[in-house]
Order: C-alpha cells, then sequence, then structure tokens
C-alpha cells in the first residue's frame, strides 16, 4: 500500500513538471544576454566554418595552380597577414597591387604587428621569415593570386570584422594548414585538428560563469592552430566574461601550427596574457612552460628597447634641426 502511495506521488509530479514544460514553451522565447554589440550581428555567408573551409580550399586551389611546390609558409602567412586588417573596403587596393609590390606590403604588415604584439609574431616566424627571403617573380606572382582568390572568396567578412566575437566565429588558418599537408606527412606527425563543432561543445560544457573567474589559467598542451582557445574565448563572451582577464597556455610540437595559433591569439582578442610556445608536452620535464614565460619576457624587453632607442633618435634629430635653425639665424 505503501508502495503505491509513492508511485502516484511520483505520478504527480511528473504531471506536474510536464504541465510546467508546457506552459514555458507557450511563453515568447527570452533573450539571450549577449552584449549590445552582438544582438545585431552582420550575416556572414552561411556557415562561418564551412565559409573557413571554402576561403582555404580555393586559396590552396591558387597557389597550386600558380606555383605548387612543397612550400607551406608562404601561402599560409599571407593568408596570415591579410587577416590582420580591419577594414574591408581594403580589399579594392589590394586587389591593384602588382606582385613587385607584396614584398613590402607583408613586412609593413609584420612590422606593425610586431610592434603590438611581439611575443606572438615572434612565435609566428616560420610564417612570415620568408618575406626577408627576396622571394622571385614566379613565387611573388602565385601570392599575388593567392590574395586576390581570400579577397573574392570572402575572407574580409571572416576577419575584418570590429567585434572579435564575430571575426572569432571560424578559424581560416586551421583548413589552410590542413589542406596544403599531405596526407603522409599528417600521419607521421598524428595531426589532426579537432572539428570546430566538437570544441565549441566541450566548451560549452567546461565553461560556466559560476565556476570560471578572472584570473583562472586556461591550458591547451596540444594547440594546432588554436582552435579550443577559439571556442573557449567565444563561450566567455557569450556568458559576459572578457578573455582578457584570463591567462592563456598552449603549445604544439608543429612549429606551423604554432605560428598559426599565435596569430589567430591575435585576431581572436584573447588579450595580453598569452603564451604560445612549439614543444613536445610528451617531452616536458615540467620547465617549457617556464622557459616559454622568460622567452616571451625577452621579446617584450627587446621591442621595448628599440621603442625608446627610436624615440631617442627621433627627440636627437629635432634637437639637432632646432639647433640648425638657431645657428642659421645668428649667421645671418
Amino acid at each position: 500500500m505503501v508502495q503505491f502511495d509513492l508511485f502516484g506521488e511520483v505520478e504527480q509530479k511528473l504531471e506536474e513538471r510536464a504541465k510546467r514544460r508546457e506552459e514555458e514553451a507557450a511563453k515568447p522565447p527570452k533573450p539571450r544576454s549577449f552584449p549590445a554589440s552582438r544582438r545585431k550581428r552582420r550575416p556572414l555567408w552561411g556557415d562561418p566554418h564551412r565559409h573557413a573551409s571554402e576561403v582555404a580550399e580555393n586559396v590552396i586551389a591558387a597557389w597550386f595552380s600558380h606555383y605548387g611546390g612543397s612550400r607551406m609558409d608562404v601561402p599560409i602567412g599571407t593568408v596570415a597577414a591579410l587577416s590582420f586588417f580591419r577594414e574591408p573596403l581594403i580589399s579594392d587596393w589590394l586587389l591593384t597591387l602588382e606582385p613587385a609590390q607584396l614584398p613590402g606590403l607583408l613586412r609593413e604588415i609584420w612590422g606593425v604587428q610586431w610592434m603590438a604584439r611581439p611575443d606572438l609574431i615572434e612565435v609566428a616566424r616560420p610564417l612570415h621569415d620568408w618575406v626577408a627571403e627576396n622571394p622571385d617573380e614566379y613565387q611573388l606572382r602565385a601570392v599575388q593570386a593567392v590574395i586576390h582568390t581570400a579577397v573574392y572568396n570572402g575572407l574580409f567578412d571572416l576577419t575584418a570584422q570590429d567585434d572579435p566575437y564575430e571575426r572569432s566565429e571560424a578559424d581560416v588558418l586551421s583548413p589552410l594548414l590542413t589542406g596544403l599537408r599531405h596526407k603522409s606527412d599528417k600521419k607521421w606527425r598524428g595531426e589532426y585538428h579537432t572539428p570546430p563543432c566538437v570544441t565549441d561543445l566541450m566548451a560549452h560544457i567546461l565553461v560556466d560563469d559560476s565556476v570560471c573567474g578572472p584570473g583562472m589559467s586556461v591550458r591547451e598542451p596540444a594547440i594546432g592552430s588554436g582552435g579550443m582557445f577559439r571556442s573557449v574565448a567565444q563561450r566567455m563572451r557569450e556568458l559576459d566574461l572578457n578573455p582578457h582577464d584570463f591567462r592563456w597556455f598552449g603549445n604544439d610540437i608543429d612549429p606551423l601550427a604554432t605560428a598559426c595559433a599565435a596569430v589567430n591569439a591575435i585576431i581572436w582578442d584573447l588579450g595580453p596574457k598569452v603564451a604560445i610556445w612549439c614543444g613536445n608536452s610528451l617531452a616536458d620535464d615540467g620547465t617549457a612552460t617556464d622557459k616559454a614565460l622568460a622567452e616571451r619576457a625577452a621579446v617584450i624587453k627587446h621591442r621595448n628597447a628599440v621603442v625608446e632607442q627610436a624615440l631617442f633618435e627621433q627627440k636627437a634629430r629635432r634637437l639637432l634641426g632646432a639647433l640648425d635653425q638657431l645657428l642659421e639665424g645668428a649667421a645671418a
């Protein structure tokens, strides 16, 4: 008899719960608690991940049809440099450039980024060292084809948005890196990038505003091009958390993948507390993070010294100019 009463009580509670669910479903949906800047989002070309893959596929086809060979750093580095632009209208100007003008443009882009984030641009060196190699006209025509293809296929619709949430919706460099990599090379390296749908799901499971808070760290021992970082940062922003308030540590055994992750950290605006390095997590003796942080500090210190020297030289030139004018006035 007691057992029957208990089952009856359970049935009653289930009916009440089902009724509440029906009432909730009848109510108008509540607006998502995104910041105002993300309530009116500019629509992209459908699914941003598919769009990124299409950009990568067309860039790869353009590169191999104009140049070929095993160079991966040139097309990836070119697309990475374009991803730093935040003005979509610059695409019209880019399409007018001749191949001989491209090395100067790319050096300037990477130089500006080095002044802002020397720690990450040094990690990204495998993507821009080739610019200093004085590429020949044949190679530069392939670079021109890559730029035109990226622009025509809407790269800037993904990367040139002012809102970091919008330009973090997809990773263009990941499908470009994996698409250029030979199948046997990927198998030997064990390189298989986690699909964005999986990293997004993991981020939604792991990141909760009741658990995560400013000052905490995000650690990825096989960062690839940074896909997990992207998903976690997006989830943080959806919860009104700022990625700048967190520390980000990531490494990978592949220098090109690590370089892509460093570039993406800038594109996705993860903030100033980012340390990315190339290293094997399985062979880490516990000192890799400390070494990476020491190298990061040394690079930033060097940048500061360069800036101070440049400011000193600028002041010295102004002082010499003023002295010359005084001497000319006295002689007159």
